[in-house]
């Protein structure tokens, strides 16, 4: 289930707030400037469609945030539990960081979170398939998707070297509860 916790940046352990309605988690989103939606397939995927097949199947939504906002790309990642890069990859996204750009995900299928350090407020936003969430530019944030990994995403990049991270140096991710903890 897809959902929206909102903590004080220094208290850790209890949520201020908690939704799990989209169109809530989506208006409370959109008072911090982050993009939140909900999409549908176009038509049926296979659990062994690839790239092309799934950017064929959200094409009309992906082709919307091309022209909008000017991204010049749009790929699709996978992350299984067997992955033999999983626990480097999840170390990567854990610490806080910024970007030049928005960045954007869309789930395909599978489940992650990204949290959002947003003045003095986290924002953790439990994202599933049929999310859509976009993190603008310049917010400090990570990304958490658990021991496990199992997920397939639609990234949209208007930097050809796409995933391009400015580490914060800040420990706050640290302190948060992680993808196991919320997701159980």
């Amino acid at each position: 289930m897809s959902f929206l916790k909102v903590y004080a940046a220094g208290q850790p352990q209890q949520a201020e707030q908690t939704l799990t309605d989209g169109l809530a988690i989506q208006a409370a989103l959109a008072e911090q400037g982050v993009r939140f939606e909900r999409w549908q397939a176009s038509q049926p995927l296979s659990a062994e469609a690839g790239q092309d097949e799934i950017l064929a199947a959200y094409n009309d939504e992906v082709s919307r945030l091309k022209q909008d906002n000017g991204f010049q790309t749009a790929d699709v990642i996978s992350l299984t539990p067997d992955h033999p890069d999983k626990a480097a990859l999840r170390q990567k996204f854990l610490s806080e960081h910024i970007h030049s750009e928005d960045e954007v995900r869309f789930f395909v299928r599978g489940a992650g979170m990204f949290y959002m350090h947003l003045n003095d407020q986290v924002f953790i936003v439990g994202c599933e398939q049929e999310d859509l969430i976009s993190v603008p530019a310049g917010t400090k944030h990570w990304f958490d998707m658990g021991d496990n990994p199992d997920f397939t995403c639609i990234r949209l990049f208007t930097n050809p070297e796409g995933w391009v991270a400015q580490y914060t140096e800040d420990k706050i991710a640290d302190s948060f509860p992680r993808f196991e903890d919320l997701s159980a």
